[in-house]
């Protein structure tokens, strides 16, 4: 089984991000965006969630999976590999650092933000950024 978590790491928001101060993703029409199911998850839930709880919990959302079904569904889920949070609409687009701990869970840190520079800045703590938008 792969993972996509990583440990003591900060993934800042990508360098063609449009925005300059986080914002709330939309909603969407009909069903909830996946940028909206990751903010509302880790929003609620900061530092309580792995990377690959977030993925799987959106993924099973999206797919209206029941509890039964939940453990086969994510065992299938990480058998293949899985785009980490690098790749997530959250740091892409609306702005939102995502900071993983020392045991690999995750919360949102909005750019510009003292919390932001500060975790920007640590030597202990792994940078990386979000995957461009855009070919650069």
């Amino acid at each position: 089984m792969g993972s996509t978590n990583y440990i003591d790491t900060f993934i800042q928001v990508a360098e063609d991000c449009p925005v300059t101060t986080a914002v709330q993703p939309p909603l969407g029409n009909g069903s909830p965006t996946i940028a909206a199911l990751q903010f509302a998850l880790i929003a609620e839930h900061p530092y309580e969630f792995t990377s690959d709880d977030v993925l799987f919990d959106v993924h099973a959302t999206r797919r209206s999976l029941d509890a039964e079904e939940r453990p086969a569904a994510r065992e299938a889920f990480f058998a293949r590999s899985q785009a980490c949070l690098r790749a997530s609409p959250l740091p892409k687009k609306y702005g939102w650092g995502i900071h993983h701990d020392s045991e690999g869970r995750v919360a949102l840190v909005p750019v510009g933000s003292a919390q932001y520079q500060a975790l920007a800045a640590d030597p202990h703590v792994q940078q990386r950024r979000a995957m461009r938008s855009r070919r650069g």
